[in-house]
């Protein structure tokens, strides 16, 4: 009797252990209105474990889901048609997410809307420890100028968005460096100043004492390379054969048609436009490149193919620069003064570098080929906004020096 008491006993610890593990842990009800909401609007929310609440109204849909980070969570339904959920627990900064109603993706009626996947959608902003560095506040603002002109090389009327720096309109005399920022896969112009918070980044490192005043340019990047116009696929050199000197290996052609019809764009159209209507340096000494994702693959490619245009060089995201490729590239040692390449910790650890092989291991050789180079690592987030903001306010403090 006493043998089967104590059999009862085990086995209930041991089923109420399982319940206890399948038992997802309770949800903290500190939810607050997201910082991007539309004005007056409750929803979405977020808490302090970073999970994202989102609710609508859709008396007569039958499922309704929220769509954040790849994941969709269903939402429930309440007597009067509102349906609400979350998410899990979701990184630090900026996300794009959007609702699915009966199969159908709709933006958020909640949220500010933001260009991203190819499409205007929602973002919701998870509360970071270092946002400070991208908060508005009480310091000298510069200005985000919306321009249009028309592209000569691709014969259409084109937008870009221009940062000037805090009394620029008032220090008339003063000439200043600047930088042209590229955005992403799926995005356009707004995405730096938007989602990124460029001009925000950068008064605050100028009201501080640690960057120089530069200007920004933000123009679209986004491409669509002809299929007929599309490199050769070249054989490897058998092993141990290396390029001629001055020869460009195939990778690095394949990247330069990816970027050609941007970088036409930029070397005949962009930088002229700008330095002909603000009061720029213009020349090689005070003239950067850098993007994130694709932005960064283009400013790769560019600047291998154009060091004499270009003299600090940023890669967010975006793969990184092998010897080879610096070998290979007439001048880029020699002219580029500074290299900086950047990942997402949790990038890193998915291997979503890629591009050529390690990119930690390909900037360090690099330096030790006698570049000036930096390596800069994203605590705790993937290929997303904060990873690019932070890269951003790292990279901006070490140009122009």
């Amino acid at each position: 009797m006493k043998n089967y008491v104590i059999m009862i006993l085990l086995l209930a610890v041991t089923a109420w252990t399982v319940v206890a593990q399948d038992t997802p842990p309770a949800v903290v009800e500190d939810f607050k209105p997201s910082v991007i909401n539309q004005p007056g609007k409750q929803f979405p929310q977020v808490n302090s474990e970073g999970r994202v609440r989102a609710q609508i109204s859709a008396p007569e849909a039958h499922r309704v889901q929220l769509d954040i980070s790849a994941v969709k969570y269903d939402l429930v339904k309440d007597d009067k048609g509102v349906w609400t959920g979350e998410s899990a627990p979701q990184d630090e900064g900026f996300h794009y997410y959007q609702l699915w109603v009966d199969g159908a993706a709709v933006p958020d009626p909640g949220s500010l809307y933001f260009y991203g996947a190819s499409r205007w959608g929602s973002g919701v902003e998870i509360p970071a420890k270092d946002q400070d560095f991208y908060a508005m506040k009480d310091v000298p603002h510069g200005q985000v100028r919306e321009i249009h002109y028309f592209g000569k090389s691709s014969n259409s009327m084109r937008r870009c968005f221009v940062y000037t720096p805090p009394g620029y309109d008032q220090n008339l005399n003063t000439r200043y460096p600047v930088l042209y920022l590229q955005h992403g896969g799926g995005e356009d112009e707004t995405g730096w100043s938007n989602q990124g918070r460029a001009n925000l980044i950068m008064d605050n490192l100028i009201a501080e004492g640690k960057a120089t005043p530069f200007i920004i340019v933000m123009d679209n990047g986004s491409w669509a390379m002809p299929r007929m116009e599309r490199p050769a696929q070249q054989a490897a050199p058998p092993q141990g054969e290396r390029p001629r000197q001055g020869e460009r290996p195939a990778g690095f052609r394949s990247m330069a048609g990816f970027a050609e019809g941007f970088s036409k764009t930029l070397l005949e159209d962009i930088i002229p436009m700008i330095d002909a209507n603000f009061r720029t340096l213009a020349d090689q000494p005070h003239r950067a490149m850098a993007g994130l994702s694709m932005g960064g693959m283009q400013t790769r490619a560019i600047t291998l193919a154009n060091p004499e245009v270009f003299s600090h060089v940023g890669m967010f995201s975006g793969g990184s620069y092998s010897l080879e490729d610096v070998n290979n590239a007439p001048g880029f040692k020699e002219k580029i003064k500074f290299l900086f390449v950047s990942f997402g910790s949790r990038e890193l650890e998915n291997r979503r570098a890629g591009f050529g092989g390690d990119p930690r291991e390909n900037t360090e050789a690099l330096k030790n080929a006698g570049m000036n180079t930096h390596f800069y690592v994203s605590p705790q987030t993937a290929h997303e906004w904060q990873t690019w903001r932070r890269s951003l306010y790292e990279f901006a403090q070490r140009i122009f020096k």
